[in-house]
């Protein structure tokens, strides 16, 4: 993280084919050229925190291919990027596979993504390969009882066809809505100079609004960086926000003090549970924080254990003795301590394998059925969205752009961005099709003191969907 991008592909090039000076930096720049890095000459200067997630991955590809290799290794190259990320970085290996002719092999757990690339396909299962073949082979008429698992476990993506849309707004007409969220707006300060003076700021959230309603799941998509996160954590108070308001039910607070019956699944279950308390302390943290633990805290524990598929002696193990997606129901039985309202799940299953995911998602459908639970749906896998979404939230740079019925935003998007992160998903239904390469950036959310956005003008497409008109 201290080195520059250019001292770090400008290492293979001295290393490997004895270059000095000038024609290693002439050579770190026509790699960089080569990944489609605009501007190379300058980011040769930048140093890593100064990139995006894609930007960063395809520097990694540059240093990979600085030696010329006959064969590349692809270890899970984009799980953590989001999807239109993730298509511009398949594009790329794509077509320098083209251009330089060399074989690759490609290690992942979308098998989206293997639909897009691989000529041949080898599944593994507890170090052993159990079936390989050509990749329609496979795809189409799986042999091993894994590889069938594994191909009905994987969220297909049908452009809305597959949606939970019920009419639940027409339904819910007049019934208060279980989270209402007001113009919020989230900005952190950029400073500079000597004496650290504010310069500038960052626009992460710019004047979001929606509503959710009990029992409904809204799903809030966009690409890293898109403020979707930040939008979570400001709701829950662990980011200073602003200005702006939430209320639930009957319950309104300032953007600045949020208290509200509102709590969050995180991403990671591995960082999320601290290792060194037992289940039992983690699932009583919540309550302890409120000063309400009593006699009966323990037999909600097991209740909520054994709704979520845990047994009672779990109450006595640690979370290194469970595996990810059994750490992640731990984390959804601590969040139902409290009894909220709301749930957010901030990339909640993203870290998980399909057949593991596909699980945890059937889980959380049963228990908003029960519970009457309101869910705030972060993600970028827009096929899973599909699966558990009423309504859809698309954000971009910090704003809203389009919002409504699952059903109709998936089937008929009609802003461009929501488009284009349709466009990329991965899907075993499209075999060796191949995103075009787009080298545009995203628009800097820096702004300079004082500057405020224009006000946000709206298309409506029918009762529950409406997208922003652009510029």
């Amino acid at each position: 993280p201290v080195l520059t991008i250019g001292t770090q592909i400008e290492e293979s090039f001295r290393l490997h084919r004895g270059l000095t000076g000038r024609q290693a930096t002439a050579a770190a720049k026509d790699a960089l050229d080569r990944v489609r890095i605009p501007d190379a000459a300058r980011r040769l200067e930048y140093t890593p925190n100064q990139l995006s997630g894609g930007m960063l991955q395809r520097v990694m590809i540059a240093m990979a291919l600085a030696c010329n290799p006959r064969l590349l290794i692809a270890d899970e190259p984009t799980t953590a990027l989001d999807v239109t990320v993730q298509a511009q970085i398949m594009a790329l290996l794509a077509e320098l596979k083209r251009e330089t002719g060399m074989s690759m092999i490609f290690i992942t757990h979308d098998i989206g993504l293997v639909a897009g690339i691989a000529d041949k396909i080898m599944v593994m299962q507890g170090g052993e390969a159990v079936e390989q073949g050509e990749l329609n082979q496979i795809l189409d008429h799986p042999q091993h009882p894994y590889t069938q698992h594994l191909l009905h476990a994987v969220p297909h993506f049908a452009s809305g066809r597959a949606t939970r849309s019920d009419g639940r707004r027409e339904q819910d007409k007049g019934t208060e809505p279980a989270l209402k969220v007001d113009g919020l707006v989230v900005r952190f300060p950029v400073k500079s100079g000597f004496f650290g003076r504010a310069s500038g700021a960052v626009h992460a959230v710019d004047g979001v609004d929606f509503d959710l309603m009990p029992g409904e799941t809204l799903a809030i998509v966009g690409e890293s960086g898109s403020g979707k996160s930040t939008t979570a954590r400001a709701i829950l108070g662990l980011v200073r926000s602003t200005r702006g308001t939430f209320s639930a039910g009957a319950r309104k607070a300032a953007a600045e003090q949020s208290a509200l019956p509102v709590q969050m699944v995180f991403q990671n279950p591995y960082a999320s549970l601290n290792p060194r308390l037992s289940i039992a302390s983690i699932l009583a943290e919540p309550v302890i924080a409120t000063g309400r633990v009593n006699a009966q805290t323990r037999e909600k524990m097991a209740a909520l254990l054994k709704r979520v598929g845990l047994p009672e002696s779990s109450l006595e193990r640690y979370p290194h003795e469970f595996s990810g997606g059994q750490r992640q129901r731990l984390c959804i039985a601590r969040a139902l301590m409290l009894n909220p309202s709301v749930v957010v799940l901030d990339e909640a299953v993203s870290a998980l394998d399909v057949s593991v995911q596909a699980r945890v998602l059937e889980l959380l459908v049963d228990l908003q059925r029960e519970f009457g639970l309101a869910y705030l749906f972060i993600s970028h896998d827009m096929a899973v969205v599909e699966r558990i979404a009423h309504r859809i939230a698309v954000i971009y740079a910090g704003q809203i752009v389009e919002i409504g019925d699952a059903t109709s935003v998936l089937s008929e998007p009609k802003h461009s961005y929501t488009k284009k992160l349709i466009a990329a998903v991965p899907t075993i239904d499209r075999r060796r099709e191949h995103f075009e390469l787009d080298t545009r950036q995203v628009p800097s959310l820096v702004r300079p003191l004082g500057f405020e956005p224009e006000p946000a003008r709206w298309d409506e497409f029918g009762p529950d969907h409406r997208a922003r008109v652009e510029a």
